[in-house]
């Protein structure tokens, strides 16, 4: 959809309760109205989509002031420290990958959860926004690894075989940090075989968001999960620092970053 007006980014870290509950009702607009996804703690009633880990993490908005004033969160990603982890007991991949190798990396580390954008703004320079305020929120925090899981839309593995082999066989973590699928909905990417595949048809297949984070150098996690309640196939996509730097560098040129 073409917006009809010149937006007015802002992203913040919510501060209070309104402005958390204004980013669980863009995700509940986005992933549960949109996607189809659900869960045990997901509000329909006041069409909000939340979980436990809500009250322990950051909350990154970004924000189009030239919206209502009670409509102006356009796109969210949650985030999660270590420190935060431990407050909720865990990161909220541990319900997919085992991640005992970036916990015993010995450097920090920030899970990257929940991100979306209004349908209205996706494709145009909202996400670079958002991604300049994350390159300044983990480089003040010296952030050396980023990571979360990314999704394919839908839960059949068989029509994704050919971007899951793909990234397997071109994007796989390096060991020392290759985490592992787990659980009784965990299935290996390692379906084709790297040279019977078509690239060109498996990129195709593989959203927009992740194949960005893939430019910038990232990696995934070995094996996917199938997420039934989010109808979705999720990977985890892994960034080291020289990534970060990279991403943040890539802002500074397009001036959506403060130097």
């Amino acid at each position: 959809m073409t917006l009809l007006h010149t937006p007015q980014f802002r992203t913040i870290v919510a501060g209070t309760d309104d402005a958390r509950i204004a980013a669980q009702r863009l995700r509940y607009e986005v992933f549960v109205h949109e996607l189809g996804a659900d869960g045990p703690m997901v509000d329909h009633a006041n069409r909000r989509e939340r979980d436990a880990f809500d009250d322990h993490a950051d909350h990154l908005l970004l924000m189009d002031e030239a919206r209502a004033p009670d409509d102006q969160v356009i796109g969210v990603y949650r985030l999660m420290t270590d420190h935060m982890a431990e407050q909720a007991g865990q990161f909220y991949c541990e319900n997919e990958y085992d991640l005992t190798l970036l916990r015993n990396s010995g450097k920090p580390v920030l899970e990257l959860g929940r991100s979306c954008l209004h349908p209205d703004y996706r494709g145009g320079a909202g996400m670079l926004h958002m991604w300049a305020a994350l390159a300044e929120y983990a480089a003040a925090r010296k952030i050396e690894i980023l990571f979360g899981v990314a999704s394919f839309h839908g839960t059949d593995v068989r029509a994704l075989a050919a971007p899951l082999s793909l990234l397997h066989h071109r994007h796989l973590a390096p060991t020392a940090l290759r985490v592992t699928a787990k659980g009784p909905t965990a299935v290996p990417m390692n379906i084709h075989s790297a040279d019977s595949l078509d690239r060109v048809a498996a990129v195709r297949q593989i959203p927009a968001l992740i194949k960005a984070y893939l430019r910038l150098g990232g990696t995934v996690g070995e094996g996917a999960f199938v997420d039934h309640d989010f109808n979705t196939v999720d990977i985890c996509l892994i960034l080291q620092s020289d990534a970060i730097r990279a991403l943040h560098k890539t802002l500074l040129t397009k001036g959506v970053a403060r130097g």
